[in-house]
């Protein structure tokens, strides 16, 4: 009933929501009268936070136009759907070039899986626009659990796992995988599987960043709530039925606006001061920080529901029974040996301040991917970085992906 109260409750805002957001412009657009009186400026961003406060927010674009390649040349890009599967797309951000530059221009392929965890594929968008001058990008984009209907049939961490398998067959022999946060997981398993049948579609590398292989290691709050309850919390706590207002409806699912209540909870102080500022900065005419503000709350507030047995099997798998490092996964029968990877090289990153993931859980890889030689392994922990800057940012643009794109180049 709870998501059904959701939707009744949105439903119900849906109208002083849209109050606040023509108030704010009428107090606030320079041709209103109402804009040249006192204290207007406080008003209309009283309204605007009230609006910002109460709205839905969609999924945003990524809004990549184009890209610099050889140094200074400028081309077009534009989003192609390699690939379309029933709960995730495969994107191709595709470089419109001419014939002389698409016979010059070799780049390698980067199959970048995004996480699955709450946000959408377009948190990633920072990630992209840098890997893109120099290579050829691809990346997973996961569906909305809401809007896949039910009779698609269910959506299981072998099915992701299968996912990545799939894609990466697409694109090898010579692509390379990067996963952010959450994939690390299933990414490390989808490979492994792929060694232990001697795939000859097996990537040339293997990037893992701040992702939780190890989560018995530096254990944060994240993984603190998914150990302190008990697997039977999770199913009858937060797993609920999409309302019929949306195509999934009767499909289960962890609904994304518990995630981003959780999200939220876990830092309320932060959050608080953030709407305050862009409360203040509003009141001042300070229209450069209010943007920074909105652009990152349209994607931290854009969330999207989980299926449930998908959400509740990496719980138990990759939280709760540790079974990655523990040596005793199987998926579907088959045992899951990351000592079999031989010829992929590896690649983890981790951020010294990351809240998420904690240190070492990530570089835990190196460990298990016994097989690798040390030749073919590297590790880099970004000093006074949060989990987020890992893959988005100035410590992502100015040190990390350029670390990325050398170990590529080096094991192309």
């Amino acid at each position: 009933m709870l998501y059904q109260f959701h939707e009744m409750n949105r439903t119900l805002l849906s109208p002083l929501v849209q109050w606040a957001e023509a108030s704010s412009k009428l107090f606030s657009n320079p041709i209103s009268p109402l804009a040249h009186t006192p204290f207007s400026q406080r008003i209309a961003a009283s309204y605007e936070l009230m609006f910002r406060l109460g709205k839905d927010y969609e999924k945003p674009p990524f809004n990549i136009n184009s890209t610099v390649i050889d140094g200074d040349v400028t081309v077009t890009v534009f989003e192609e759907v390699a690939e379309h599967k029933s709960f995730c797309r495969l994107l191709h951000f595709k470089k419109d070039l001419n014939a002389k530059q698409a016979a010059t221009l070799k780049q390698p392929t980067v199959l970048l899986v995004a996480p699955l965890s709450g946000h959408h594929s377009t948190l990633l968008r920072d990630t992209v626009r840098e890997l893109l001058p120099n290579h050829d990008v691809y990346i997973t984009d996961w569906t909305d659990a809401r809007m896949v209907p039910l009779s698609e049939g269910p959506f299981h961490l072998h099915d992701y796992i299968y996912y990545v398998q799939d894609f990466i067959r697409k694109l090898g022999p010579d692509v390379h995988v990067i996963s952010v946060c959450q994939p690390t997981v299933p990414v490390l398993a989808a490979i492994s599987l792929m060694a232990s049948e001697n795939d000859p579609k097996l990537p040339k590398t293997m990037t893992m960043m701040g992702g939780p292989i190890d989560p018995r290691k530096s254990p944060t709050q994240v993984n603190d709530l998914a150990t302190k309850k008990s697997f039977s919390w999770f199913e009858n706590t937060v797993i609920y039925s999409v309302p019929p207002t949306y195509p999934g409806y009767g499909r289960k699912v962890y609904p994304g606006f518990l995630q981003h209540a959780g999200f939220v909870a876990m830092n309320p102080q932060r959050h608080a001061q953030s709407h305050w500022d862009f409360f203040m900065h509003l009141r001042e005419g300070d229209n450069e920080s209010a943007e920074e503000h909105r652009k990152f709350y349209d994607e931290y507030n854009a969330v999207l529901d989980m299926p449930a047995e998908y959400y509740l099997e990496t719980i138990r798998t990759v939280f709760q029974e540790c079974r990655l490092p523990r040596g005793t996964w199987e998926v579907e029968g088959k045992l899951v040996r990351p000592q079999d990877i031989k010829s992929v090289a590896l690649f983890t990153i981790e951020g010294e301040l990351d809240d998420i993931s904690g240190s070492g859980q990530t570089e835990a890889a190196q460990d298990l991917c016994s097989g690798i030689p040390k030749s073919k392994k590297q590790h880099f922990t970004a000093p006074k970085c949060g989990h987020y800057g890992i893959f988005a940012g100035r410590r992502w643009r100015e040190i990390i992906c350029p670390k990325i794109g050398e170990f590529i180049k080096a094991h192309s």
